[in-house]
C-alpha cells in the first residue's frame, strides 16, 4: 500500500538528531502558491486534484481527525457526493435502544455521515504501528503548519528524493536518500512518481503536480477558514481606510472654523 506524505511526518516526528544534521540540509526553495499573500485563495480544481491523491494513496494509513467529510463542499463537492464519500466508511453506531454497542460479538458500526470526521484508517494506535513497521503515521490535518514554511517544506521533501546517493555517501540498509531531510537518510520509499494518480480532469499527473496539489490540499486542511479570515480582513483594511479619511476631513473642518 502506497503511504504518500509518510515521509513528510517523520521528517518532523522522527528528527533525533535534526539538530545536528540541520546545517548540511538546504533550506527549501520558496514556492509560488495561489493560497499565500493578502489576497491568496485556494483554487478548487487543485483542491481537487490533492483531495484524490489523499483519497486513493494516502488516506490508506493516515487520518484527518479535525476534518469534516461535509467540508469537502468547499472543493465543490455537490451533497450527495459528499454523501458518497462519507458512506464509504464506518464509524461506530453507539447504543441501541437497550444500551447494547454490540452486534454478534462485533461493535454495532453504521456508514459515516458528512457531519463526521474523516475516519482513521486504523482502529488504535497499536495496529497503525503494526501496519507499519512500528511507525505511527500521525495525523494529516495540521501538517502543513507543523513547521516554518510548512508547504515550502513538504514540497521540497516530496520531490527530493534520489535514486542513488551522492559519492561518497553510505546510506544504510532499507533507507533511500533525500536531499530535504535530516541526515539525507528516510525510511520511506519515494511516495510520489510521474503517473502515480490518474487525474479526473486530465492534468498532466508529473511528480511535481502530484506534489503541488496535495500540499495544496494539506494547506487546506490545515487552514480552511483561510479565505474567509482573508476577505474579512481586507475588508477591515478598507473600513479603517475609510474610517481614516473621514476623521481626517473632519479634523481639517473643525480647525478651519476655528481660524
Amino acid at each position: 500500500m502506497n503511504k504518500i506524505v509518510l515521509t513528510a511526518v517523520m521528517a518532523f516526528a522522527l528528527g533525533t538528531g535534526a539538530a545536528q544534521a540541520a546545517s548540511n540540509v538546504p533550506t527549501p526553495a520558496a514556492q509560488k502558491w495561489g493560497f499565500s499573500g493578502i489576497v491568496g485563495h485556494f483554487d478548487q480544481p487543485t483542491l481537487r486534484r490533492g483531495f484524490q491523491i489523499y483519497r486513493e494513496v494516502c488516506s490508506g494509513c493516515h487520518g484527518l481527525r479535525l476534518v469534516a467529510y461535509r467540508n469537502l463542499k468547499d472543493l465543490g463537492f455537490t451533497g450527495d457526493e459528499v454523501k458518497e464519500i462519507a458512506a464509504e466508511h464506518e464509524v461506530f453506531a453507539g447504543p441501541d435502544e437497550e444500551g447494547e454497542v454490540l452486534v454478534e460479538g462485533d461493535l454495532r458500526m453504521r456508514p459515516a455521515r458528512p457531519t463526521d470526521k474523516f475516519v482513521n484508517p486504523f482502529a488504535n494506535e497499536e495496529a497503525a504501528r503494526s501496519s507499519n513497521v512500528g511507525a505511527l503515521p500521525p495525523d494529516l490535518s495540521l501538517m502543513a503548519k507543523a513547521r516554518k514554511k510548512g508547504p515550502d517544506y513538504l514540497y521540497a521533501l516530496l520531490t527530493g528524493y534520489h535514486e542513488e546517493p551522492p559519492e561518497g555517501f553510505e546510506l544504510s540498509d532499507g533507507m533511500y536518500y533525500n536531499d530535504y531531510f535530516p541526515g539525507h537518510q528516510v525510511a520511506m520509499a519515494p511516495p510520489l512518481a510521474d503517473e502515480m494518480v490518474e487525474y479526473e480532469d486530465g492534468t498532466p499527473a508529473t511528480l511535481t503536480q502530484h506534489a503541488r496539489d496535495v500540499v495544496t490540499f494539506l494547506a487546506w486542511t490545515a487552514s480552511p477558514e483561510l479565505q474567509d479570515r482573508k476577505r474579512m480582513g481586507i475588508k477591515t483594511l478598507l473600513f479603517l481606510l475609510v474610517l481614516t479619511g473621514m476623521m481626517y476631513a473632519l479634523k481639517r473642518k473643525i480647525w478651519s472654523d476655528l481660524h
